[in-house]
């Protein structure tokens, strides 16, 4: 019985020296250091909200504006680095910054209790209300959130609205999108009858666009979850008391009432005066760009391992036959947007210095790699056993017999099926912009922030896919008349 108590004492004495350690721990992190050591602030954000965050183009080049840029600057002046904006989904914000993608991430978050169990966030630095966007002509019919009754309402996922709906207005439909310009899109065209969203964004789109219009539905909000603050990494004490200090110096000369917002406002009036779809034709160019970029990198790496997983699946060997087959099952068993994601998020939270651009054209390789592997599959399967027979009689190796009998009729076979995924692999690369690369699809979205038009600019996008994807399987069909009369 003694023993026992001493063991007690000392378990209960350990946990009463760890737990000061661990708090010291805690507040000694060296998250601050490493931000200076390499002397780049990352911040991540979702710029599609102005006035926090938006788009604006400045001699010919893309520029990320709003009061949330703003105290972003001055946080990584006031560190004495410089700052690098990574622009992506709201709802994967939270996810780059703990793989450590982003440093910090200012996007006109709240600090909700469900966000602060997985992050660290600052003082709160704006706090506005919680407001609807509407059509204009139906002003007359809603006033308050009672007057949505069995109406559907649109949100940004991962957002303060969205939840405020769900919880608030029960008997309603909710319609949950990434970006606030295709619920904008959503609200214009009839599919949601308001989209829920913070007042000065509500009030930004109000007066872009004639046809809408804001209310305040009157949420019942608790005051501990409104409000803007930055986030930073769970344990980043050190990067979040710099930020209280930023935000503490903005506060006392009130720096956001006097200069960010009537700015953010000035390039808002300029996008309104500027928003042909001209003006935006190098952002266009730049998605043509990357996506082609993607695109080939993506069928010559996609069709080399795909040649190497046909011949493994058709293989003697039961090892390499099972790896083949478990690759290509479990690859077209899953949707290409959770492998992008995987790849940039989760094998990037091990390789940090891995670029979106290169996780994508990854993700997209190994993709293409299953699909090609299955048809070259099929098409060696097409060639009757009598050809490989008769190459080996004339004493031709199983190396030679496929290189010089097999492939050959094989490629003639599987050209069009080939042609196909070649065409649907520039389509796909579309998913890439989820993760922040500046494909066709991302600078469409740039588009539609900076100009506050919708539909031009995804009718603009779907006949450049159309002309790319025309034009390639016009140039494929060329060299299949050229097969059938080689």
């Amino acid at each position: 019985m003694k023993s026992k108590k001493i063991w007690i004492t000392l378990v209960v004495l350990i946990m009463m020296l760890l737990v000061p350690l661990g708090k010291v721990s805690a507040s000694n992190d060296n998250y601050l250091q490493k931000v200076k050591d390499k002397g780049t602030l990352v911040v991540g954000t979702s710029a599609d909200y102005p006035p926090y965050e938006f788009t604006v183009k400045q001699s010919g080049k893309t520029n990320y504006v709003g009061l949330d840029i703003e105290i972003a600057k001055k946080f990584a002046k006031n560190l004495g680095v410089k700052l690098e904006i990574k622009n992506m989904n709201f709802d994967s914000l939270l996810v780059a910054l703990e793989t450590h993608k982003v440093d910090a991430v200012i996007s006109g978050m709240n600090p909700t209790p469900e966000r602060q169990k997985s992050v660290d966030f600052s003082n709160i630095y704006y706090r506005g209300k919680q407001y609807m966007l509407i059509n204009k002509k139906d002003a007359a019919l809603y006033k308050n959130i009672h007057s949505f009754k069995n109406k559907t309402i649109g949100a940004q996922t991962g957002s303060l609205q969205y939840d405020l709906v769900k919880k608030q207005m029960k008997n309603n439909q909710i319609k949950g999108l990434a970006k606030l310009n295709d619920l904008v899109i959503a609200l214009q065209s009839g599919k949601v009858n308001a989209v829920a969203m913070e007042e000065a964004t509500a009030k930004a789109f109000a007066q872009n666009n004639s046809s809408l219009k804001v209310i305040n539905p009157e949420f019942n909000v608790d005051s501990s979850q409104t409000g803007s603050a930055m986030a930073f990494p769970k344990g980043a004490t050190s990067l979040v008391n710099a930020a209280n200090k930023t935000i503490a110096e903005i506060q006392k000369k009130d720096l956001i009432n006097k200069q960010y917002i009537p700015l953010a406002g000035k390039y808002m009036s300029n996008n309104s005066k500027k928003n042909s779809m001209w003006d935006y034709w190098t952002y266009f160019a730049k998605g043509i760009e990357y996506t082609l970029i993607i695109t080939v990198v993506s069928v010559f790496f996609g069709f080399i391992l795909g040649i190497l997983l046909a011949l493994l699946r058709l293989s003697k060997n039961k090892l390499g036959k099972a790896i083949a087959v478990a690759y290509i099952e479990f690859v077209r068993g899953t949707p290409l947007m959770v492998q992008v994601m995987f790849v940039y998020f989760g094998i990037g939270a091990i390789v940090q210095s891995l670029p979106a651009l290169l996780a994508g054209i990854i993700a997209v390789s190994l993709n293409s790699a299953a699909y090609v592997a299955e048809v070259i599959r099929s098409g060696i399967e097409s060639i009757p056993s009598g050809q490989t027979e008769a190459a080996r009689s004339l004493g031709m190796s199983q190396t030679l017999t496929y290189r010089y009998v097999i492939i050959p009729q094989a490629l003639k076979n599987i050209w069009p099926a080939l042609g196909n995924e070649f065409i649907t692999l520039i389509k796909e690369s579309s998913i890439v912009s989820i993760i922040g690369v500046g494909d066709l699809m991302y600078q469409m979205q740039l588009v539609q922030s900076a100009t506050y038009k919708g539909v031009i600019p995804i009718f603009i996008t779907m006949v450049i896919y159309f002309v790319m994807t025309f034009g390639l399987s016009k140039v494929l069909g060329y060299f299949e008349g050229r097969m059938k009369h080689a």
